[in-house]
């Protein structure tokens, strides 16, 4: 008799039916995103503005109303279903469309009165067109751009081609996660597409990766996610093959090529060279796969290898190949040994951390009691918003200031304090109370930094504490805001349905050395701008890198245009998944009146 328990049929079911229910409720949202991307759209191409400000009309309309912002969005007719309007095209042009292998499109620009590009008049389709929707050349040809694929918004594609345009600058996006928006549905794809200016106009193409290129898509990413590389030897020809991770793993410049198996024991710790012995003994005498484990001298420190290598044999048993799949574990190495310290020092730090993290809750509960509320400051309307982590075990050192000073000026601050728990709160009170108090004596941002990093220092002798923060002042009369940035991430600047990374002199993190100075950045602000100062828990996940998160930050941004600082705040967290974020979150939206 089977000494395991038999499965239990109630609790398979609840399971499935928790998972199902998620699945319902993602499917109401992305049905959400659907009606107010293509409502977006439709509204843009009646205004003829651009989706940006077709947006921040959509919010306007929703707040004037008091209606639910979807609600308002099913509103939004569609535009007339005219008969698409005839274009004279070259010969030539229709001759380039079809010679591209792939769906291409001929577009010309779509200008409102002041001579902005807003969309594109599709003038011509090749045979192959064909949308992730499923709409072909004849559903495409005579008509604008944003009526016939409303996804080039969303996705990013239209301020794209808008940038090829104005710049003569080819783009080519691949792979590119691109989502259409047809009848209220969403039509994911992942897209290979290029454009390129051609005489007064925009030459685009696109097509669907197929199975095998999105496999090897995947497989590349698999192995840089799961740290894999692969690589094999011809014995006969000397001829190395090996992917890119393979370099990263063994510290080697891809210009030198790949390294034989004669130079293997060169990188190898010396105290484990019997087992690469033992290895390629194993592989070309005995003729066996083999697994083994060993370290290499890696420009970065020595990384630990896990290797599973065979030979490949001819017809009368002789190796004229090896291959060998290669994981680096360096990681999991570094992470078994720091959870064996952990394990033993548990017990004794179990009371503490209780202690420590009630602490935590009360220190952060007096420093930031308000999460969220607008403050009204001359010539400011602020919004803000701070979440804590999933796990309050994981409350960290976001912080913020927006105050008025006496001489006029109004200070918005934002930072982070290093780490989780108790050390990142108080250090994170150390920041924040500090500026207060040094702000009131009038100095510039710049100094005000290089003091901050002095107080940091000296507070914490023995201990290396760091933080990130942007320190800056707004002046009411001129506008502008001067401001130094202190290993923080940039701000975003939201203007006229843009959104763009306010990029300035960067200065080290708070606390990395003694004796630092601060350069000072000037941005000049305009009425109805939107300044967004946030914490990395808005744009870093687990499995996105920081780019890929910043990236998605600008598109969120340029979608969630709107007069209350409130509502964007609203609109990023939720664009971005804010409120799923394993880390704290703070954002600081100024709009300026």
């Amino acid at each position: 008799m089977s000494r395991y328990p038999p499965f239990s049929r109630h609790d398979t079911g609840a399971a499935a039916a928790r998972v199902r229910d998620q699945l319902l409720r993602l499917r109401h949202r992305m049905r959400g995103e659907a009606i107010l991307d293509e409502a977006t759209a439709r509204l843009a191409t009646k205004l003829n503005v651009r989706p940006g400000e077709a947006a921040e009309q959509l919010a306007r309309m929703a707040q004037h109303s008091g209606l639910d912002l979807i609600e308002v969005a099913r509103g939004v007719e569609r535009p007339p279903d005219e008969a698409p309007e005839p274009a004279d095209v070259p010969a030539w042009m229709r001759g380039m469309l079809e010679a591209v292998h792939a769906s291409a499109l001929y577009l010309s620009p779509v200008k409102d009165p002041s001579g902005r590009v807003v969309d594109f008049f599709i003038v011509a389709a090749n045979r192959h067109a064909r949308t992730a929707a499923g709409r072909t050349s004849a559903g495409l040809a005579g008509r604008r751009l944003l009526t016939a694929s409303p996804g080039v918004a969303g996705s990013g594609l239209l301020d794209d081609y808008i940038t090829v345009y104005e710049t003569g600058e080819s783009v080519h996006r691949e792979p590119l996660e691109f989502v259409e928006v047809q009848d209220y549905l969403l039509w994911p794809a992942t897209l290979s597409v290029r454009a390129a200016r051609v005489e007064d106009g925009l030459l685009v193409s696109w097509r669907t990766l197929d199975d095998e290129e999105l496999l090897v898509s995947g497989w590349e990413r698999a192995q840089r996610l799961a740290e894999l590389g692969w690589g094999e030897w011809n014995l006969a020809t000397e001829r190395i093959l090996w992917t890119p991770q393979m370099y990263e793993m063994f510290g080697r410049d891809r210009g030198d090529g790949p390294m034989g198996l004669e130079d293997l024991p060169n990188v190898v710790v010396p105290d484990d060279l019997p087992i690469v012995e033992d290895q390629l003994r194993s592989l070309l005498e005995f003729r066996e796969a083999v697994e083994t484990a060993y370290r290499v001298q890696h420009r970065h420190g020595v990384r630990h290898l896990n290797v599973f290598s065979e030979p490949i044999l001819d017809w009368d048993g002789v190796p004229v190949k090896v291959r060998c799949l290669v994981q680096d574990v360096t990681r999991n190495r570094r992470r078994e040994r720091a959870l064996a310290v952990a394990h033993e020092q548990a017990s004794r730090q179990r009371e503490r951390a209780e202690e420590e993290h009630r602490i935590t809750v009360q220190l952060q509960n007096s420093i930031l009691p308000i999460r969220r509320g607008l403050i009204q400051l001359p010539g400011l309307s602020v919004g803000l918003r701070y979440l804590p982590g999933e796990e309050l075990a994981r409350l960290g050192g976001d912080w913020w200031k927006a105050r008025l000073l006496p001489d006029g000026r109004v200070l918005l601050a934002i930072g982070d304090a290093m780490g989780h728990g108790l050390t990142a709160a108080s250090i994170m009170l150390q920041m924040r109370s500090g500026l207060a108090g040094l702000a009131y004596t009038g100095a510039a941002s710049d100094q005000l930094t290089t003091w901050l990093n002095d107080l940091i220092v000296h507070s914490n002798e023995g201990i290396t504490v760091t933080g990130t923060a942007i320190v800056g002042h707004f002046a009411p009369d001129t506008r502008t805001f001067t401001w130094t940035n202190a290993g923080h991430p940039a701000p975003v600047l939201i203007r006229d349905g843009h959104a763009e990374l306010v990029n300035g002199v960067p200065g080290m993190m708070l606390g990395a050395f003694d004796a630092t100075e601060y350069g000072m950045n000037t941005t000049q602000l305009r009425i109805g701008d939107t300044l967004v100062l946030y914490t990395d828990g808005v744009v870093e996940r687990r499995g996105r890198d920081l780019e890929s998160g910043m990236d998605a930050l600008l598109r969120s941004s340029r979608n969630c245009v709107s007069d209350d600082p409130e509502a964007t705040i609203d609109c990023l967290l939720r664009r971005m998944g804010g409120d799923q974020s394993e880390d704290d979150v703070c954002v600081l939206a100024a709009k300026v009146l």
